[in-house]
């Protein structure tokens, strides 16, 4: 028999295909599809309470005007000048921190997580972030030839760990000579903590000792700031202090600010006080661009762009906006509500799309829930539960589940 041999590189073979939350949301799918009640709280977007994507007309039409040829054509590398000025006056307004910032397109937050990792640490170097965080760090890390550590992320009285950053950062600068931090707040993915703007000042306080020991950059990862609250913007006032002794980035995306995931709009901010640096900076994450997706999608920047600078579709698009968020906290309120009553214990949790529920065994705190007809995300010490797709009149039923799933773990 001719044999056959495997061209597959060995770092590749043996990998999963499909990511963990959306083989779970497909399960759910395919039990719901065969008739059983199903309750699904996996997926990380906002539904309506009939089990629809939620959507904004405005954004919608908006992105129906440029059917035509100007969209069709590519769009510049590094993306559409408008559409990254208007990113960067998003964030910052007209004031110093958008004359220090430089911006380009990317496919949603996870080009920005990816420029990120390539442009701001060597091969065989590792990404500072806490314990709790979002999956494909992991991947984007790995598949880049790069790792991710962490530090732990919150304290016995359940504020966040600064400490334990610093001790991380220390390390990070005597191991590699160098510390990429990934701070994703507010709102964060997976356990729905936000820092307060005393928390951002000390880790800007931290920082700044660090960053006088070698080169620290911070990226914010801000995907869900728009649904923030009160606290929605409280890193931007640690930026100026962050700025004082280290490169700060700032990851963006339309997929939630403009409910749009499946257009992938993203952008990466970058900061810092040198001019020169800031070329340089640009310079390299425009190559990027090229050496991976080469450019972005065309359509998605040219409406954004609108959605960011036309008066009438800011006042349209924020107004739907509000709804959104108005859906999405009456869930977060009723949440918090019966999984007091039930004892379960959670991050403080005031906004955003996920929370997370401690657990001795996630994945048997998994299993018990399926069992139950309830689906959500087994992460290292927590469930991660999709608020965001959940209504607000299931919670009932979800936290007796997560009740039973963490007795089950016990």
């Amino acid at each position: 028999m001719t044999q056959l041999f495997s061209s597959i590189i060995p770092a590749a073979r043996g990998r999963a295909g499909n990511d963990p939350i959306f083989a779970l949301n497909a399960e759910a799918r395919r039990r719901a599809d065969a008739g059983e009640s199903i309750l699904n709280a996996t997926l990380g977007a906002l539904m309506t309470d009939e089990g629809g994507l939620c959507t904004m007309p405005t954004v919608m039409e908006t992105m129906a005007r440029f059917q035509d040829g100007r969209a069709a054509g590519y769009a510049p590398i590094s993306g559409v000048p408008a559409y990254r000025q208007a990113v960067i006056r998003e964030l910052f307004g007209e004031g110093p921190l958008a004359a220090q910032a430089v911006a380009v397109a990317t496919p949603g937050g996870t080009g920005a997580i990816f420029q990120s990792v390539v442009n701001f640490l060597e091969p065989g170097q590792k990404m500072l972030t806490p314990s709790f965080y979002w999956g494909p760090y992991t991947e984007i890390s790995r598949h880049t030839r790069r790792e991710v550590e962490t530090f732990p992320m919150f304290r016995a009285d359940g504020s966040f760990d600064i400490e334990g950053m610093s001790a991380g950062l220390d390390r990070h600068l005597a191991t590699q000579g160098r510390a990429l931090l990934v701070l994703n707040f507010p709102c964060h993915n997976p356990t729905g903590y936000t820092l307060s703007a005393d928390e951002w000042r000390r880790v800007a306080e931290a920082v700044g000792e660090a960053g006088q020991r070698g080169p620290v950059t911070v990226l914010i990862d801000a995907a869900y700031m728009a649904f923030g609250g009160a606290s929605a913007t409280s890193w931007v006032g640690a930026v100026p202090s962050l700025l004082e002794h280290a490169t700060v980035l700032v990851a963006w995306t339309a997929s939630k600010s403009f409910a749009q995931y499946g257009a992938r709009v993203g952008a990466l901010i970058g900061l810092h006080r040198d001019p020169l640096e800031l070329e340089q900076m640009g310079n390299a994450l425009g190559y990027s661009c090229r050496a991976t997706w080469s450019n972005c999608n065309h359509l998605g920047q040219l409406a954004v762009t609108e959605l960011l600078t036309d008066a009438d579709l800011i006042k349209r698009a924020s107004a739907e906006r509000a709804q959104l968020a108005s859906l999405l906290q009456e869930r977060v309120d009723a949440f918090n509500h019966h999984a007091s009553a039930a004892g379960l214990s959670t991050p403080r949790y005031d906004a955003g799309f996920f929370v997370a529920v401690f657990t001795k065994d996630a994945q048997a705190s998994a299993k018990a829930m399926r069992d139950l007809g309830v689906y959500i995300t087994p992460i290292p010490g927590a469930a991660r539960v999709a608020v965001c797709s959940t209504p607000a009149s299931a919670m009932p039923r979800l936290v007796d589940a997560l009740k039973a799933g963490v007795a089950a773990a016990s």
